[in-house]
């Protein structure tokens, strides 16, 4: 997709779609819809339309006029916005996502997006090249009759005291974060035949190639060398090998100050081993390695942004699966720093493949960690769909983490890491158990992994109930979010600072 900037007259633009935002300035129970630009023409198309209410504002409202009068374009589309007090980058970025959608929806290729007044040129810039590149994003990817629908020419139109020149880094930026963060979906989207541990190493490995990255991919040999008994206890179970990649970014010149380590939990299928899972949506485990999928969209992104920070990626790839060599209930395992797990649930897998890539973060030089798992039920009983939760060791490390979710719009909430829910995970054979039962199952999960990260501040994603969005939003189809990418990285720009 092409995005362009245009300070060019608005009524003057040859477009085939002319979007304009409308915003609701009124009271909650009473709506006074005004568009979000001063333009004299085109507040005068809709003022019939606001004193006949049909227009409100209401955000993602779609009102349509054809070959307008005074205007080149052949549509304009008055885009509700929402209520203005609350419109900012993040309802600017779902709106320009609005806008690719409902453009692919007529098959319309090309649009213009007039950019609302009342918003910071350069951030707003990018935040809409963002919306634009998420929405652009299709999931029919395997269908016989499939439509190919992607937006091909973009106008963002400025006023025209636009510093244009100014805009259009804004407009790299953005299409770098939005195109990393697809990427993530594009994975989280394969299915588990075309998904293997050894496929997604090869993606990941592709994409350090293309972003001029170092990447080392390591099999079965190298995972019991490095004595990661709970990563391959997963992975005994299946006929795909393991994979383990490791994932550099080293800007020149940069020796000293944090090493980021990202640890994403790559489980491509997961049935629950001998534990297995009802059969009734079984077939969304294929989005179980988004963990690994995130970091991998970090990881591309952060290579071509080039912040002056060190950072390091761990993706433990892996299937469980049932057969008779699979690990089962009651087996004792030993993780790569020597503590023993009893495993209660063979479900319960995600924390043991991060247990393992926790520790090997730590041997290669992290200073800092961060893990992404679709890891448990539970947070989702906590957090329902919304939030992302979030569970730390470190109390500043975990703030500049939330505050770096505010600015890219993402949801988050941190939950508690009590050492008091310990004694639900402690085992009578063994240092621990994989389990603690129903009750604080998203804690102790934490606390669990908390045990691998030694006195490294640390700070654990449970995107379980975020990483696939379970209805179409105005904005985004069904399906993977790419959750936590656009977080991670302005989290590694800001350390960089």
């Amino acid at each position: 997709m092409k995005i362009s900037v245009s300070t060019t007259a608005f009524t003057t633009l040859a477009t085939p779609l002319l979007v304009v935002p409308v915003a609701d300035h009124g009271s909650e129970k009473t709506a006074a819809p005004e568009l979000l630009t001063a333009d004299a023409t085109l507040t005068a198309l809709a003022a019939p339309l606001i004193a006949g209410k049909d227009i409100t504002g209401k955000f993602a409202e779609a009102t349509w006029l054809l070959s307008p009068a005074g205007v080149k374009a052949q549509r304009v589309l008055f885009l509700g916005a929402g209520k203005a007090n609350k419109f900012g980058l993040t309802e600017l970025r779902n709106l320009a996502g609005t806008a690719a959608r409902i453009a692919k929806g007529k098959n319309i290729k090309c649009f213009t997006l007039v950019l609302p007044n009342g918003i910071d040129a350069i951030a707003g810039v990018r935040v809409t090249t963002e919306g634009l590149v998420l929405g652009d994003f299709d999931v029919d990817t395997y269908r016989s009759d499939r439509k190919d629908t992607s937006l091909e020419d973009v106008t963002l139109a400025a006023t025209a005291d636009a510093e244009v020149n100014k805009l259009y880094p804004a407009i790299a930026e953005g299409a770098v974060i939005a195109e990393s963060q697809n990427l993530t979906r594009e994975l989280a989207l394969e299915p588990s035949n075309l998904m293997t541990p050894t496929l997604l190493a090869e993606r990941a490995r592709k994409m350090c190639e293309e972003a001029g990255i170092p990447c080392e991919v390591h099999g079965p040999e190298k995972i019991k060398e490095l004595k990661m008994g709970a990563f391959w206890s997963v992975s005994q179970g299946s006929e795909e090998e393991p994979r383990l990649v490791v994932m550099r970014y080293e800007p020149e010149g940069v020796t000293d100050g944090p090493v980021i380590g990202l640890v994403g939990k790559g489980i491509t299928f997961d049935s629950g081993g001998i534990s297995i899972k009802p059969s009734d949506g079984m077939e969304k485990m294929k989005y179980d390695m988004s963990g690994a999928a995130t970091m991998i969209g970090a990881m591309q992104a952060i290579a071509m942004l080039k912040p002056r920070v060190r950072v390091l990626a761990i993706l433990c790839c892996s299937e469980n699966m049932p057969d008779g060599k699979a690990q089962k209930p009651g087996d004792v395992q030993f993780a790569m720093n020597g503590k023993s797990i009893e495993v209660i649930n063979t479900d319960a897998e995600g924390r043991l493949v991060l247990a393992d890539g926790l520790c090997y973060a730590r041997q290669l030089g992290a200073t800092h960690l961060i893990d992404a798992a679709t890891l448990t039920g539970a947070v989702v009983v906590a957090l329902g769909h919304q939030n992302v939760g979030v569970f730390a060791n470190d109390d500043d490390f975990a703030n500049g983490l939330l505050k770096a979710a505010v600015t890219t719009g993402e949801k988050m909430w941190r939950m508690p890491v009590e050492q008091e829910y310990f004694d639900l995970i402690r085992s009578e054979i063994a240092d621990i158990k994989n389990t603690g039962g129903r009750w604080g199952g998203a804690i102790t999960a934490a606390l669990f992994l908390k045990e691998f990260v030694d006195d490294k501040p640390w700070i654990h994603l449970d995107i379980a109930g975020t990483a696939w969005l379970e209805e179409t939003k105005a904005w985004m189809p069904k399906g993977p979010s790419g959750v936590t990418v656009r977080t991670l990285v302005e989290f590694v720009r800001s350390l960089a600072k």
